[in-house]
């Protein structure tokens, strides 16, 4: 098992050696003779998100996980749940085990931030690391659990400088395959956004999804309601259940697309805690896509440690719901993403046969732009649709959609694109010359402090302590780029 510096993580530094190691293209998915689609009328996809953010808040302002802050600080606010939450991120590997010795055949998606994995390994908790490098190196849970990629310091796409999205994404692959090798890394096709947030700017848009197909990602979660047909209507009932193509235009007119399975609408971690996803999937048929008949996918992602619901109930409605499965529904499955994506692909399903998406809003202002427009009309089209206060908006979707990622938050947002600015006009060129500089500690110190500044976290919780830990982040990065 690999070992990270606990006073810089595995950032950067493979970025060539990475990126091809990911477009090699394989069946990564073990077959399972028990889940065969064709025998199948229904499935249900669920998948855990796990975060807690990188803090200042150590000695002499020294950057630690929140979860050891929370463990030093028990007498403050929730933070009496920090050891409940530290068995959270460590317990799948106790309960996929549990039901297959009973028989079952069970199945969960896992999307932990890079900070999470850092932080743990910085603890020393190496209850939680050995635990995760099972369920991610193991060969039998290799079967049973998909790890998720996802945004190193769980920052929300839509308000992230764009140029920082691809070094977000390859951090955590850094960060991961340092954590469990090259060959589990290789295994991680899908990729969940922070917050579900995904941006419908088209430039925005356009560069994530970009970032994602260079990066080797097949495919990504999106939430229900951040997504509308090309007409700019909602989806239908049967495309909530079935993969679809989000397309990605810029506002130069470039296009580009990627394969996306819909998170149904809600973000009650409820739905996950007490299984809802199992109880909506034995209620749904087969459906037809193109020329393939297919069983229709509930997919669904909550916190996997927040609320009592998920700390307490989820473990004892997980086994009943995958009992029921073996006991008495044998055409209604748990599959994990790149399982039903892989075996759809079997049954001849064609990208061709898939709905065309695009994020919400952007049918409205293709149509004030034109389809011909340039960047100067896309952006004339944005300010008048923004103009109407009518709810149309270039801030993307998410599943906390009653706060905003931007507003209020001037003394966040402008030192981090000043920050951001900074990094590029001092590495860019000279790791275009010479690649190999993003191994140096000068270039990780810089990067680690520039994705720190863009967790959500520190855009969350109002003005106050959050927004401090971001300002001193700032002024750490600044210093380190000064050096």
């Amino acid at each position: 098992m690999a070992v990270q510096s606990a006073h810089q993580p595995a950032i950067c530094g493979r970025e060539q050696e990475l990126r091809t190691l990911m477009q090699k293209s394989s069946r990564n998915w073990p077959s399972s003779t028990e889940c065969a689609l064709q025998d199948l009328k229904s499935a249900f996809a669920c998948a855990l998100h796990m975060h807690q953010p990188t803090v200042p808040a150590g000695p002499n302002g020294a950057l630690i996980s929140h979860l050891q802050y929370m463990l030093e600080h028990p007498d403050e606010g929730d933070n009496h749940n920090a050891e409940p939450f530290a068995q959270c991120y460590r317990r799948m590997a106790d309960l996929i085990p549990e039901l297959i010795r009973e028989g079952c055949d069970p199945r969960i998606m896992l999307d932990y931030s890079g900070n999470l994995l850092w932080g743990v390994t910085q603890m020393g908790r190496r209850d939680i690391t050995e635990a995760l490098y099972y369920l991610a190196c193991d060969e039998e849970m290799n079967r049973h659990v998909e790890w998720l990629g996802t945004f190193w310091s769980h920052a929300v796409a839509p308000s992230t400088p764009i140029p920082d999205l691809a070094l977000q994404i390859s951090a955590w692959q850094h960060q991961f395959a340092d954590l469990f090798g090259d060959s589990a890394l290789q295994r991680v096709r899908g990729f969940s956004l922070p917050e579900m947030h995904l941006p419908n700017h088209p430039d925005t848009l356009f560069a994530l999804v970009n970032s994602l197909l260079e990066a080797g990602y097949h495919w990504l979660l999106v939430q229900e309601h951040s997504v509308e047909q090309l007409d700019g209507s909602p989806l239908c009932n049967q495309q909530r259940f079935a993969p679809n193509r989000l397309v990605a235009r810029s506002c130069s007119g470039e296009e580009i697309s990627i394969t996306a399975l819909i998170k149904t609408q809600g973000s009650d971690t409820k739905l996950v805690g007490q299984m809802q996803p199992c109880e909506e999937a034995l209620g749904l048929s087969r459906q037809t896509l193109g020329t393939t008949e297919i069983p229709s996918l509930v997919s669904q992602i909550a916190d996997g440690e927040n609320g009592g619901v998920m700390m307490n109930e989820f473990p004892e409605a997980f086994r009943q719901a995958n009992r029921r499965i073996r006991d008495s529904n044998p055409d209604t499955a748990a599959l994990n993403g790149s399982e039903y994506l892989e075996q759809l692909e079997e049954l001849g399903l064609k990208t061709s046969d898939l709905p065309r998406i695009q994020a919400v809003h952007q049918h409205r202002l293709w149509q004030r732009a034109g389809e011909s427009g340039d960047i100067e009309d896309v952006a004339a089209a944005i300010h008048e649709l923004s103009s109407a206060n009518d709810g149309f908006s270039m801030e993307g979707a998410s599943w906390t959609n009653n706060l905003s990622w931007v507003e209020g938050y001037d003394n966040v947002l402008q030192p981090m694109q000043r920050f951001s600015a900074s990094f590029h006009q001092q590495f860019d060129q000279q790791l275009s010359e010479q690649p190999r500089f993003s191994q140096s500690p000068v270039f990780r110190d810089a990067l680690m402090h520039l994705l720190l500044l863009e967790t959500s976290c520190f855009r969350y919780w109002g003005q106050g302590q959050w927004t401090q830990y971001a300002t001193d982040i700032y002024d750490q990065g600044m210093e380190a780029l000064d050096r």
